[in-house]
C-alpha cells in the first residue's frame, strides 16, 4: 500500500514537474544503463562516466533522486579530486610570479659593501648596485642589508679613522741608552704618522721641560705644525710643554696610565732603532750616540722599507729597471755595515 501511494506521488509530481528536467532525468537514467550493462568483472565507472556526472552535478539540481549506481557524496569527492589535478597542473605550467632571486654573488655583494661602508644605508648600496649594472628593487636591496653583519671588525674602523687623520698626528717620545763612560742617555725624536718621517731627534744627559720646548722649535722650525701631538704621561712633558704646544696651534694629546699602545707609531720606531743599530754597537758617549742615531734616520728614511707604507720608504724611494743577467747588482754598505742597500751599477 505505501509503495503504491509513493508511486502516485512521483507520478502526479512529474505531471507539474518543469518538461526541461524530463530529458535531463532520461539522460542520466540511461548512462546508467549503459554502465550496468558494460561487460566488466565488476562495476567500475570511467572517466568519462565521472565527468558526466560532475557536469550534470552544476546543470540538474534534481540529480540526486536518479542517483542508483553511486552516492551523492562520492560525484562530491570525483568533483573535488578534479579541483585538486587543475589546480595542480596549473602550479606546475604557470610562470613564477615576482622579481627573480638575488645570486650568491650579488648577496654577497651587499654583505661585502654593508662591511666596508658602516655608514651606508639601503639606499646607498642599491644605488651603487644600479651603477654596477645590477637590476634589482630596493626593498630586495633593504632586506638582506639587514640580514647582514652591521658592526664590521672595530680594528678596521680604527685604521680607518687614523687613515684620514695621519697626516695631521705627529708623536714624541723619549727612550734611554746605555753608554760606556757616560751613564745613561736619553733620545727625544718627534716622528709623523703620514710617512714615518723623523721630524727631529737629539741626545741629552739631563731632560727637562726647557730642553723639550727648544727641541719642538728646531722640530718644525717655519714649517705649519701638525694639528694633534701625541706623548705619554712622562713627567718631563710638564705644564711648560703643554703651553708651548698650545701656543704653537698643536693640540697635545696625551695616552692613558701605561697603555704605550696609545703611541703606537713612536713605540714601534724604538723597536726598530733597538733591533737594528743599537743592539750591534757599544755606545761610548753622547757625541757617537748623536752621530749614529743621525746615520740611522738617514738610512730610515732613504733605504729602509716600511710594511706600513706599501713596502715603500718614506722619502719615496724610486723603482730600478733591471733584466737578469744584462745588469750588475751591486749592495752599498749602511751603518758601518750592519745593513746594506742593492742598486743597479750604472
Amino acid at each position: 500500500m505505501f509503495v503504491r501511494l509513493r508511486h502516485l506521488l512521483a507520478w502526479v509530481i512529474s505531471v507539474f514537474r518543469a518538461r526541461e528536467e524530463l530529458p535531463l532525468e532520461n539522460l542520466a537514467l540511461r548512462q546508467q544503463l549503459l554502465a550496468l550493462h558494460a561487460k566488466r568483472p565488476r562495476l567500475r565507472l570511467s572517466s568519462v562516466d565521472k565527468l558526466f556526472w560532475v557536469a550534470m552535478k552544476n546543470m540538474w539540481p534534481g540529480r540526486r533522486k536518479s542517483l542508483i549506481l553511486v552516492t551523492p557524496a562520492t560525484v562530491v569527492r570525483w568533483h573535488r579530486a578534479g579541483f585538486r589535478l587543475y589546480w595542480a597542473w596549473l602550479s606546475r605550467t604557470r610562470r613564477v610570479a615576482g622579481r627573480k632571486p638575488l645570486t650568491k654573488e650579488l648577496r654577497d655583494l651587499i654583505f661585502r659593501m654593508v662591511a666596508e661602508n658602516p655608514t651606508w644605508g639601503a639606499p646607498r648600496i642599491h644605488g651603487e648596485l644600479l651603477k654596477l649594472g645590477f637590476n634589482s628593487s630596493e626593498r630586495t636591496v633593504s632586506r638582506w642589508v639587514k640580514r647582514a653583519t652591521n658592526s664590521p671588525d672595530p680594528a678596521r674602523r680604527w685604521l680607518a679613522f687614523l687613515r684620514n687623520h695621519r697626516q695631521a698626528i705627529v708623536a714624541m717620545d723619549f727612550f734611554t741608552v746605555p753608554t760606556l763612560t757616560f751613564g745613561v742617555l736619553y733620545c727625544f725624536f718627534v716622528i709623523g704618522h703620514d710617512r714615518r718621517r723623523i721630524l727631529h731627534v737629539n741626545v741629552t744627559r739631563q731632560p727637562n721641560a726647557l730642553w723639550i720646548v727648544l727641541q719642538l722649535r728646531e722640530a718644525w722650525a717655519f714649517e705649519q705644525p701638525h694639528r694633534f701631538l701625541i706623548f705619554d704621561r712622562d713627567a718631563k712633558f710638564s705644564a711648560n710643554v703643554m703651553s708651548t704646544v698650545k701656543q704653537n696651534g698643536t693640540e697635545p694629546v696625551r695616552t692613558a696610565f701605561r697603555s704605550p699602545w696609545q703611541n703606537g707609531v713612536a713605540e714601534r720606531w724604538v723597536g726598530s732603532v733597538r733591533r737594528e743599530l743599537l743592539d750591534h754597537v757599544i755606545v761610548l758617549n753622547q757625541r757617537h750616540l748623536r752621530r749614529l742615531l743621525k746615520e740611522y734616520v738617514c738610512y730610515y728614511h732613504e733605504d729602509r722599507t716600511h710594511l706600513g707604507l706599501g713596502k715603500d720608504t718614506p722619502d719615496g724611494r724610486g723603482v730600478a729597471t733591471t733584466s737578469m743577467g744584462q745588469n750588475k747588482i751591486v749592495s752599498l754598505p749602511r751603518l758601518g755595515g750592519l745593513h746594506h742597500r742593492y742598486t743597479v751599477a750604472a
